[in-house]
């Protein structure tokens, strides 16, 4: 009788989950991938849902399609509530827990509001589709709200878009919001016009995407200030409810406010008991395995990792994807008596979009901004993609928007929030 194949458990379906399933493919096991939901989600672009500039479908996908080619590969909607180490088992909530002879932990990380939760329903972050879809449809309800309101003040609030937090995701946000109000709305309305918006990037630093050097991040400035975007670095947020946020210089009254600030790991190393960074992610060791724990990884935003010089990997998709490519390959190879080196992050660049004309990129010594950073950051982004049809999708709703100056998903689909 053929024994039992050994059951590598994956929790988290984003980059790192997805990539070590792959990586079992024709490894002797049986993989079982959980998550509570049943879509993976390209979460680089979901700033152009929450833009009205792609529709949800154009960047998520169903994990059972993703995987329905590998036969070794099992897929459960299910929401882990715990990990048993002791006794190898994945806590479900209602549902039976799943034992695991190899486990892998991909669960992300979610906004952080540095001890004031209560703003986050003022202040939506972007992770999930849902959130992209509720932020689309406050950004597009403030334009009608001011299109039927009498009062001016009121218009001017409702017209206020403020942007906390000036990393990668508040700079492109900002971009594509002044471009909604200055192009794709610009002669939609009759009693307002949307090109007078006020956009508000906020950035409690000295420069808006401090992780880049100083000259790119100059570019970021500009090219903003370009758009019509207002610049406040320096500018520490106390306080933030459903009509404008506060500043420790004053007030800014605003109808929409986005949250790209700050950002804490799933609680996985509670549930492991692990050593965890001051942002919650769990300290793992060269191998990506938790300390104590060879059979149980964390990989991706979920994971406190560092190069060879000491700093932390970047917490971006091509990070989770090597380490699910790695830690799927390591156990492989355990399997058939071999190991591999510790695991070593290749940086393929960095890029941010700012608008229709404006993007930097950074591949090694080289960088570049305007129209050919652009077209850098498209091409990459498109080749990340899932699937060659959502590539052909993506590809020609960006080169019909660019041409027509429209944004085609301008749908309002979440319930009307009160003030």
């Amino acid at each position: 009788m053929a024994s039992k194949r050994p059951h590598v458990v994956i929790v988290g379906a984003g980059f790192g989950g997805i990539e070590a399933a792959k990586a079992l493919r024709r490894a002797p096991v049986e993989v079982t991938v959980i998550d509570r939901v049943n879509h993976h989600c390209f979460q680089p672009l979901l700033y152009q849902v929450a833009t009205a500039a792609l529709s949800p479908a154009d960047v998520a996908w169903p994990i059972r399609h993703i995987l329905r080619g590998q036969s070794n590969a099992t897929v459960l909607m299910a929401e882990v509530t715990g990990v048993d180490t002791a006794g190898k088992r994945v806590l479900l909530r209602e549902a039976d827990a799943v034992t695991y002879d190899y486990l892998i932990i991909a669960t992300g990380v979610t906004h952080s509001y540095f001890g004031h939760d209560d703003w986050a329903e003022a202040a939506p972050g972007l992770k999930r589709i849902e959130d992209a879809t509720r932020i689309r449809s406050r950004i597009l309800l403030a334009f009608e709200r001011a299109e039927i309101t009498r009062h001016e003040a009121e218009r001017r609030r409702l017209l206020t878009f403020v942007i906390i937090g000036g990393g990668a995701t508040g700079v492109e946000m900002a971009g594509a919001i002044a471009e909604i109000a200055r192009q794709t709305l610009a002669k939609d309305f009759r009693r307002i016009d949307p090109r007078s918006s006020r956009i508000v990037l906020l950035e409690a630093g000295p420069r808006v995407m401090p992780a880049l050097p100083p000259r790119l991040s100059d570019y970021a400035a500009r090219a903003l200030t370009r758009l019509g975007v207002e610049i406040l670095t320096s500018r520490r947020v106390v306080g933030c409810d459903r009509r404008g946020v506060d500043l420790e210089a004053g007030r800014i009254d605003a109808g929409t406010i986005i949250w790209a600030a700050g950002i804490v790991a799933s609680p996985a190393g509670r549930w492991l008991g692990a050593e965890q960074d001051r942002a919650g992610r769990v300290i793992v060791a060269p191998d990506l395995s938790v300390p104590g724990k060879p059979d149980v990884f964390v990989i991706g935003d979920t994971a406190a990792a560092y190069d060879d010089e000491g700093k932390p990997l970047p917490g971006v998709a091509t990070t989770a994807k090597q380490m699910g490519r790695y830690v799927g390959k390591l156990i492989g190879a355990r399997l058939a008596g071999r190991t591999l080196p510790p695991f070593r992050y290749r940086h393929p660049g960095d890029f941010a979009a700012i608008g229709r004309r404006h993007a930097i990129a950074r591949i090694g010594p080289i960088t570049m901004t305007g129209f050919l950073a652009w077209a850098v950051w498209s091409v990459a982004h498109i080749y990340f993609l899932i699937g060659l049809r959502y590539r052909f999708i993506v590809a020609f709703t960006w080169l019909w928007d660019y041409i027509t100056f429209q944004r085609g998903a301008r749908l309002i689909t979440e319930p009307a929030d009160r003030d």
